[in-house]
């Protein structure tokens, strides 16, 4: 090992022990819940977060339009686009699968009658109507400004893409490598923004840590569903903890090495709530601390950013069943296969941002007339759900990010 790499991996390890001090720190002063404390807290963490979606947004489209430009000079592209899709379709199949054998091992009980009929949600009247036909054209900008602003992650997907693809088979004249030229500059420039960010991490960490350690001793976050939450959070440590691995072993890849140089993400993504605020954190990480290849993982990494959902594909099937279990529908095997396909498939489609998965629940429970009133009930628990789901979803991208890494040529 030259003495590089040893200063690396030397530091990593500084790193993640600030970090890990830096949880510990936070939790211990979020547990004293003190009100102003609490106050400075909610403002750090509330930038912290405002900072990385800022630099999210960006970070998508010049990596993957960087990508596509050179596609010309790198001809594994095509490539690594269809193992990406693949591994993530695997990985979020497995995910809803795990999801499904434990609902049927656990079989939540349903809920008492007076308690779903007192539970109320706000669902936006025309959530019903809402055709996959709208949301493709949800995806489809009508101006340039609009998915950025908006934060439309996968109409910024199509729109870099397009770009991306236009430059790789432009005919090169002058301007064209001028303007790619500025293109490479202006995210080496961002890279520079993120590793600042990065540096600066451990009093975000303190802030998040603070936050949710002054929640759980006020007693907003509780556990009440028993089973169900049992069969949510079961399978996410499952998957997160035996399947993923299970993929990395499968690739002659060590998980634990994997899980270490990917640790900051995953714990960013922890606090968050949002992969897509996570991205440029998990790229960095991938880049710096797993050695994987530019190329793959700014390309990689904002497509299962978009499509990977691990997490989110066992919550929308978990809760659908649940609902509807408590609405009087019989769940029998062919019926249950179905639901985890459709939360397969609108799992892909779903936005990398805090709740997510969970007004997507809502908006398929309402297409059916099931009883939306239980969204109501499982929303003051979300949090901890939403927080696991997400770690769980940056570390599957890391995952096939690995993967996909360890399958591509130099």
């Amino acid at each position: 090992m030259d003495k590089t790499t040893e200063n690396k991996k030397s530091f990593q390890g500084r790193q993640l022990i600030i970090w890990v001090a830096a949880l510990v720190v936070g939790g211990l002063l979020g547990w004293l819940n003190i009100d102003w404390l609490n106050g400075l807290f909610l403002f750090l963490a509330s930038a912290y977060t405002r900072l990385f979606q800022f630099v999210a947004v960006p970070t998508i489209a010049l990596a993957v339009i960087t990508t596509l430009a050179s596609l010309g000079d790198q001809k594994e592209t095509g490539k690594i686009f269809l193992r990406t899709l693949t591994w993530t379709l695997l990985t979020t199949v497995a995910a809803a699968m795990v999801g499904l054998i434990l609902y049927i091992a656990i079989r939540p009980d349903n809920l008492p009658v007076e308690t779903i009929t007192s539970s109320q949600v706000d669902v936006p009247d025309n959530l019903g109507t809402i055709t996959y036909y709208d949301h493709i054209l949800g995806v489809i900008p009508n101006n340039v400004i609009e998915p950025f602003v908006k934060g439309n992650v996968l109409s910024i997907l199509l729109v870099a893409a397009a770009i991306g693809l236009t430059l790789a088979f432009i005919p090169k004249s002058e301007n064209i490598h001028a303007l790619t030229k500025v293109i490479f500059g202006l995210q080496e420039v961002l890279f520079t923004l993120i590793k600042a960010l990065i540096w600066a991490l451990p009093l975000g960490i303190i802030a998040f840590a603070a936050q949710l350690s002054a929640q759980v001793e006020a007693g907003v976050i509780v556990g009440s569903l028993g089973k169900y939450v049992a069969v949510i959070l079961g399978g996410n440590l499952i998957q997160f903890f035996i399947v993923l691995p299970l993929f990395l072993i499968a690739n002659r890849l060590n998980p634990l090495k994997v899980l270490k140089a990917m640790s900051p993400a995953v714990l960013m993504a922890l606090f968050t709530k949002s992969s897509a605020a996570t991205l440029p954190v998990t790229m960095q990480s991938a880049e710096e601390r797993l050695n994987v290849k530019p190329q793959v993982a700014r390309f990689v990494l904002p497509i299962c950013t978009t499509i990977n959902m691990n997490g989110c594909a066992a919550f929308i099937l978990v809760t659908s069943l649940f609902v509807m279990q408590n609405g009087g529908t019989t769940l029998d095997l062919p019926t249950m296969l179905l639901w985890l396909l459709i939360a397969v498939i609108s799992a892909i489609g779903n936005a990398g941002v805090p709740m997510g998965c969970y007004f997507l629940t809502l908006s398929l429970m309402a297409g059916i007339g099931a009883p939306v009133g239980i969204m109501g009930i499982i929303l003051p628990i979300f949090t901890i759900i939403d927080m696991i789901e997400t770690a769980e979803n940056v570390w599957s991208d890391s995952c096939v990010c690995a993967i996909v890494n360890k399958n591509t040529k130099p």
